[in-house]
């Protein structure tokens, strides 16, 4: 018999830890019109990196892993994560982003019902591809990027902005 509460105690110890050990979710802040504006007014005279995506965008999904290493090696480059899909894909995006780890960061869902208007908001030269990446210095001049970028690009690119 007390083998078997050992056993059982091992068993809820073991659930414990992993539940506490899970990611929490992102909390995933409504972007709407006028969000752009806030974004840069909430990091005036500050650089960072604006990291548009989507959940059906594979490339999206496996430059994730990268990401999360570049956060983890730059914790002075401000990121902000915007998912261009729209709030019923919140708990999709919240799981993906914590499968990532990069709940922590400033995340942002597209949450109006004109998404055009959104990304003509954030630049009116970007049509919708994916991923796009936006680097803006502290003067908030900004560099887009469509498509991957490869952790040398991402260096190459903070060197720009935190100067």
């Amino acid at each position: 018999m007390p083998r078997l509460i050992i056993i059982i105690l091992c068993y809820l110890f073991n659930s414990l830890l992993a539940q506490s050990v899970k990611a929490e979710p992102a909390d995933l802040k409504s972007f709407v019109t006028g969000s752009y504006r806030q974004l840069l007014e909430s990091n005036a005279k500050k650089p960072f990196m604006l990291i548009i995506w989507s959940i059906t965008c594979s490339s999206c999904l496996k430059d994730m892993a990268l990401l999360n290493k570049m956060h983890k090696a730059n914790p002075n480059v401000k990121m902000i994560m915007l998912s261009t899909d729209d709030s019923s894909a919140t708990e999709q995006a919240q799981q993906i982003l914590a499968k990532n780890e990069l709940s922590g960061l400033e995340n942002w869902i597209f949450a109006d019902e004109n998404p055009q208007k959104l990304r003509y908001e954030i630049d009116p030269k970007w049509y919708g591809e994916l991923p796009r990446t936006y680097f803006l210095n502290k003067s908030h001049e900004r560099e887009g990027v469509s498509g991957v970028l490869s952790r040398e690009d991402y260096e190459t690119m903070f060197k720009k902005i935190l100067n």
